[in-house]
């Protein structure tokens, strides 16, 4: 329990500081491209100008940490029940609110500052009630279930984005949220990892439904930084991204709390989810990163919606 838990709060780390790098870059490219350039017909973001952010070197050091990040949560949620492990992983809201005092220039109002307090008290709940987690088996067709459903969050997601544009902020944040959530569920059930067998894994569906999870839902995310109501889009996230894992966990791979702490576990939950939404929804600072010397048409973020908490 300790080393999964200690696992899981380095993946947040890892995603929280990624997410703050991952920001500044997609700001960066914003900045240095026109204002009409690099969008659809709708307002979205296209490829082209999802690939500029991408080429920056924060962007690219922000991507790599979230590499790192997926490594230690796929093995947190090996390690616990997924009510705990992906709800951790999600407070990596709390670390990116925080570096965003510094490499943002954002100050955190009183809200921010008892929610992120929320968050970690919630964690602690947490911890103190979880039991062992479930089984690593599933039947072969929830495997192809979770391909197929992994295949049309990120199929649909990405058309909604070229339809609906920056009203697909929202959106986006949910979908790539069930994305990740599909990942860590996908991990949970992979054929062919102990023991280690090469063939059973790549015959595994749950396999492809995971890369195709981290890809998509790193995509959705990416866009999500680049348009409107980035703060609502990541709250969604992070429902996505605990709350279907956890009652999937619970209802059907058998995790679990310690005996008569059922009640503490759901508590926990229910308010580090809650505080993760509120840390995203009041971490509204939009142009707080930016001098207002350097607001020149020029140098004026083609979307001025914040990118990140």
């Amino acid at each position: 329990m300790l080393i999964g838990l200690l696992t899981a709060i380095a993946a947040s780390i890892c995603y929280g500081t990624g997410s703050v790098l991952q920001a500044v870059g997609s700001r960066k490219a914003a900045r240095l491209s026109p204002a009409a350039a690099g969008v659809t017909a709708h307002g979205g973001p296209n490829l082209s100008s999802t690939a500029k952010a991408a080429m920056t070197w924060e962007f690219i050091v922000g991507t790599i940490l979230d590499f790192v990040g997926f490594g230690l949560g796929a093995l947190a949620a090996r390690l616990l029940p997924l009510f705990l492990s992906q709800t951790v992983i999600s407070a990596n809201l709390v670390i990116t609110a925080v570096l965003s005092v510094k490499m943002l220039g954002i100050r955190l109002t009183r809200k921010e500052w008892t929610s992120i307090g929320v968050v970690c008290a919630a964690l602690v709940l947490l911890a103190t009630a979880a039991g062992h987690e479930g089984g690593h088996h599933a039947p072969m067709s929830t495997h192809w279930w979770l391909f197929a459903v992994t295949l049309l969050i990120i199929a649909g997601g990405t058309v909604a984005v070229r339809l609906l544009g920056a009203r697909a902020a929202i959106l986006a944040g949910l979908l790539s949220g069930l994305a990740f959530g599909a990942l860590g569920v996908g991990v949970r059930i992979l054929d062919g990892v102990d023991p280690f067998d090469l063939g059973k894994l790549l015959a595994d569906p749950a396999l492809y439904a995971i890369l195709l999870a981290g890809v998509g839902g790193m995509y959705l995310h990416t866009v999500a930084l680049q348009i409107g109501s980035v703060n609502g889009a990541t709250a969604a996230l992070v429902v996505g991204e605990t709350v279907l894992p956890g009652a999937i966990g619970v209802l059907w791979l058998g995790d679990a709390s310690r005996p008569g702490l059922a009640w503490l576990a759901v508590l926990g939950f229910v308010l580090a989810v809650t505080g993760a939404v509120a840390v995203a929804w009041y971490g509204n600072h939009e142009g707080a990163e930016t001098p207002a010397e350097d607001a020149t048409p020029e140098s004026t973020p083609a979307n001025p919606s914040p990118a990140g908490v």
